[in-house]
């Protein structure tokens, strides 16, 4: 089975880092960091609602091969 990238794997990837990380700055650095884990969930609600996906539009503009959800 190969495993080739598209935007869909690449928004769920960059998303999910992004949430471990600030959670982990949030407990060991700062409770604000939490706002930036917050802002990624809210523009997750966002964009399935709108199909409109920030991440999804630059990573289509820089030539990364569109999926099924960010078509």
């Amino acid at each position: 089975m190969e495993d080739k990238m598209n935007i869909d794997k690449l928004i769920f990837r960059i998303k999910g880092c992004f949430i471990l990380i600030t959670l982990l700055l949030g407990h060991f650095h700062s409770s604000y960091w939490l706002w930036a884990t917050a802002f990624v969930g809210a523009n997750m609600i966002q964009s399935s609602f709108t199909g409109i996906c920030l991440m999804a539009i630059i990573l289509k503009k820089i030539g990364v091969k569109p999926g099924k959800a960010f078509e």
